[in-house]
């Protein structure tokens, strides 16, 4: 079996070497090519540390690297038997994403989306297979996270749920189903108490006060504004209103502070600033 992954970003990437470790031949394909050296780099700089510390050989990590080919042409998945997009959340750019592979794919090929909230049935609407399209939403860092979601689309077949589910066990991941509404099951719960940690904060409790208070208190190893500092606030304030514009209900308001936050650029670990500095 070929997979075929379309994204060189974090979630691309991860998914990619996830693939190779698994055995499959990948191709990663983005249309920056910048994006693809950058993953490389990544990469090998990841594997050298493991292998400097004893906890992968060189020959392995030479054999998961030569399953990996890179390429900026979405012809190069005409072959794939599965392809995975993992572009940015954004609804417009992974509806022609869908439709460019669409028309490259290979008919029986099946279409999964790394989608961390968006609607299946609409991106299966971008395509002429939409039974063969079905939502995988993958958790970051997406070689160490075990939870995969699966969301079926509204025509999306037995058939292709089966072979999806198949395929992301081999991955050594553990599936659950997950409704087709904003948010799915993980950031339908998560999402919502990170948003009002933010309240909490705006409020006058301290990020320290509210991440120690859910560690000590519930035992959680990061607490909601570190986890929302590590994510993105951006990416959080995306996810709440998408929660908030899908169900239409108070009770997922973003926070205000969020977008304050997001508007002067912190944005969390990757900006250097979000609720701590870094």
């Amino acid at each position: 079996m070929k997979i075929a992954v379309v994204g060189a970003g974090l979630m691309g990437s991860g998914i990619t070497q996830q693939c190779a470790q698994s055995g499959y031949p990948v191709v990663n394909i983005d249309t920056f090519a910048a994006a693809q050296e950058k993953s490389k780099t990544n990469l090998k700089l990841l594997f050298d540390k493991k292998i400097a510390k004893g906890k992968l050989t060189a020959e392995d990590a030479a054999e998961v690297l030569a399953r990996i080919s890179y390429s900026t042409d979405y012809a190069a998945a005409a072959d794939a038997d599965l392809v995975i997009e993992a572009v940015p959340e954004k609804i417009e750019l992974k509806k022609e994403v869908f439709s460019k592979l669409d028309g490259v794919c290979k008919p029986d090929c099946l279409l999964l989306s790394n989608t961390s909230g968006l609607s299946i049935s609409e991106l299966a609407a971008a395509t002429k297979r939409p039974q063969q399209v079905i939502g995988t939403h993958f958790f970051y860092p997406a070689p160490v996270m075990k939870l995969v979601e699966l969301i079926r689309g509204l025509v999306t077949t037995d058939e292709v749920y089966l072979k999806a589910k198949s395929f992301i066990e081999s991955l050594g991941k553990t599936t659950v189903d997950a409704p087709e509404y904003p948010g799915f099951i993980v950031n339908r719960i998560l999402v919502p108490m990170q948003n009002e940690a933010a309240f909490m904060v705006m409020e006058g409790c301290s990020p320290e006060d509210v991440d120690n208070a859910m560690k000590l208190g519930t035992n959680m190893p990061m607490g909601p504004c570190e986890l929302t500092d590590f994510v993105g606030i951006d990416v959080m304030l995306a996810t709440m209103t998408g929660l908030y514009n899908g169900f239409h209900d108070s009770k997922y308001r973003p926070c205000p502070l969020l977008e304050r936050m997001v508007k002067a650029g912190h944005l969390g670990r990757k900006s250097g600033q979000g609720f701590y500095k870094y």
